[in-house]
């Protein structure tokens, strides 16, 4: 019995694993995007958007390659890159809820944000 609870931990764990890499890629194209939209010469809060979207897109990025990797990362390295995402959606989905059609980028963040944190519970 132990075997089979051992084996349905790790399929949620795989299941888990992957829908947080498919937020964080679906994230980082949202937020690649708007950041896009956004003019480099324009106003100081058009700036933050696009700076925020950039980073936003490197990190869910790097966590996307994080979670693809098998054994690079110990589980805290892997928490520590979590974390980190999830802060990152959440800022970027606060400062894309203040633009103008920012709602789906801001949507995009906020779920991958939850991923992460699905994710981090079962690495406890």
């Amino acid at each position: 019995m132990t075997s089979m609870t051992t084996q349905q931990e790790l399929f949620q764990f795989l299941e888990d694993r992957f829908a947080c890499a498919q937020a964080c890629t679906e994230c980082a194209r949202a937020c690649a995007l708007r950041a896009s939209l956004m003019d480099p010469d324009g106003t100081e809060e058009q700036e933050l958007v696009r700076r925020k979207g950039i980073m936003c897109a490197e990190v869910c990025d790097a966590t996307c390659r994080v979670l693809a990797e098998q054994n690079r990362l110990d589980e805290d390295g892997i928490r520590v890159q979590l974390e980190w995402c999830r802060l990152v959606c959440l800022e970027c989905a606060q400062v894309f809820e203040r633009q103008p059609g920012g709602e789906e980028g801001a949507k995009a963040c906020r779920d991958c944000a939850q991923a992460c944190t699905d994710f981090i519970a079962t690495l406890a």
